[in-house]
């Protein structure tokens, strides 16, 4: 954009994603922290849930996880912030064998503003976040009138709509 002398202007444009972490192995809560002090690099941390210990899904024959929300304003955009995500996994020591496993920290991508995005190494909204409680607990505590793009119903109701199981237990936020 042209401002009155000419010179261009950069549009600075934030958007509100919301972020899914998770840690089963190691001290879990202190992982959780270093992965939001991290996340505040990529943008201004705005919100963060409380922790929830959560049983495995799909893998069950692991450790309970440590899980939460974080509302994250950045600039980035999509695959810029998946690719700074894997870095930052990396960085914090995650390794992604056995698919599904135990792990040291795990971050999702869950929401991207309004958007929906589908490509080959990124799809938002995150494919099963209506599906699981130990995402939808924590959102529904930060969130809980965000709209999914695509199902058109609050996380709220997407909670509500859950059948029963997946155990997810709200501790005292351990900082």
């Amino acid at each position: 954009m042209e401002s009155k002398r000419g010179k261009l202007e950069t549009i600075h444009v934030y958007k509100d994603v919301y972020l899914s972490l998770g840690s089963n192995l190691g001290e879990r809560a202190a992982n959780l922290k270093k992965a939001i002090t991290a996340l505040a690099e990529l943008g201004r941390v705005v919100s963060t849930s409380s922790y929830y210990e959560t049983e495995p899904v799909e893998f069950a024959a692991q450790p309970w996880f440590l899980n939460c929300v974080v509302r994250l304003s950045t600039q980035k955009m999509p695959k810029q912030l998946l690719s700074a995500i894997l870095e930052l996994e990396k960085e914090l020591g995650r390794r992604r064998v056995p698919k599904k496993g135990p792990r040291i920290i795990d971050i999702d991508i869950l929401l991207f503003g309004n958007s929906v995005i589908e490509t080959k190494t990124l799809v938002v909204p995150h494919p099963a976040m209506h599906e699981r409680r130990f995402v939808l607990e924590p959102l529904s505590e930060i969130a809980p009138e965000i709209r999914h793009p695509v199902l058109k119903r609050t996380v709220r109701e997407l909670r509500d709509a859950l059948p029963p199981g997946q155990s997810v237990r709200r501790v005292e936020k351990l900082r």
